[in-house]
């Protein structure tokens, strides 16, 4: 939830004034409720029950400028909002469970950074037991830790690293996991890539790619989201694009849609990810590599993001066990995640210049 309803808020508006929280303590529970209200009836009109609601989005940034709809929440705050809509949605029977904290970058769940009061979230949530902001046991508070991998991802040395932190912080904690649950290429990345204007093409599709590998094989996220499926915007934040009309138009799906199908459309609930290390590590100009075991055992999922002018061929060993033969999909500028060439067992995968390769093996 972006912003509280307005008939909540301090201000009457959905954004905040002055960088001050936008909802008095007096209404967390009227939150809650309405926050219950919503599941319920979602539930009646349709035969779905959400798995999770997010009360709380971004909260270490203002939201002041009226620019969209937001509140910044102090880590105490963040704590009562969430307490009362756990308990809201108890009273109503749901088994929706509350998700927190959907913080504005990853660097604010293990280090206080520049936001006091709104940051080191996994030590205010999940860290200490004695604390009152602590969540870890509360029923229907997920033990999950969510943020969002904008302002992180560039250079890829920035990345690992501030992945390697936050893995290192929740494993720590018994019981929680990290989900990256909201990203699209925002900023200027470091001089990278930009987020505006469109592009239908393999650079942000291959950045996509790249930032999708370093929060699952280096943070451990286990669960990744985009920002948003359908944009009318001149941003690279859309997997498909349509024009800003009222009426009729057309659409346009673009290389980062089949870039993020390369995990999604084969990496589903209950898989598990392998250990994937390179023979030649330290060498340069080597493509990205993660591996999966699905959630029944019986397929090898191996995902190897190459962005670079030269092809790549992989040779899969693996320790305990055999590969048997695997299909391949790619994407590239010239494929929207086509099937290509069968590898059989034993063979290595082949790996064209600046593309995508998944490769579905069996396990025996």
């Amino acid at each position: 939830m972006n912003s509280p309803p307005v008939s909540l808020t301090a201000t009457g508006k959905a954004y905040a004034k002055g960088g001050e929280t936008n909802l008095p303590p007096s209404n967390y529970a009227a939150l809650g409720t309405y926050c219950a209200k919503v599941v319920q009836g979602v539930r009646q009109a349709t035969g779905i029950t959400f798995d999770y609601l997010s009360p709380i989005n971004e909260p270490q940034w203002d939201w002041s400028d009226g620019g969209q709809e937001g509140s910044p929440f102090r880590n105490p705050e963040i704590a009562g909002v969430a307490k009362a809509t756990a308990a809201a949605l108890a009273t109503q029977h749901l088994p929706t469970k509350v998700l927190v904290t959907e913080a504005g970058k990853l660097d604010y769940l293990y280090t206080t950074a520049d936001k006091p009061g709104r940051g080191d979230q996994l030590a205010a949530f999940f860290g200490d037991k004695a604390a009152p902001t602590y969540l870890g046991g509360t029923p229907q508070v997920a033990p999950i830790i969510a943020g969002h991998s904008y302002f992180t991802t560039s250079p890829a040395a920035t990345a690992i690293a501030t992945r390697r932190q936050l893995a290192a912080r929740v494993a720590a904690l018994k019981g929680i996991s990290y989900w990256q649950s909201e990203y699209c290429i925002l900023g200027d990345n470091a001089g990278e890539i930009n987020g505006g204007p469109r592009d239908l093409g393999m650079k942000p599709a291959l950045y996509l790619a790249k930032v999708v590998h370093y929060d699952l094989a280096v943070g451990n996220a286990a669960a990744w989201q985009w920002w948003l499926a359908i944009s009318p915007y001149d941003y690279k934040d859309g997997l498909v694009y349509i024009d800003k009309n009222k009426t009729d138009g057309t659409y346009q799906p673009s290389k980062m849609l089949w870039a993020l199908g390369n995990y999604s459309r084969y990496l589903r609930p209950g898989a598990v990810r392998l250990d994937a290390q390179l023979a030649d590590s330290a060498r340069t100009g080597q493509p990205l590599v993660s591996a999966y075991k699905s959630s029944n055992g019986k397929q090898l999922v191996t995902v190897v993001v190459n962005d670079y002018d030269t092809p790549a061929t992989v040779q899969l060993v693996l320790s305990g066990g055999r590969l048997g033969a695997g299909k391949s999909y790619v994407t590239s500028a010239t494929a929207d995640l086509q099937p290509g060439a069968p590898v059989p067992a034993g063979q290595p995968l082949q790996v064209a210049p600046r593309s995508i390769a998944t490769l579905v093996s069996e396990l025996r």
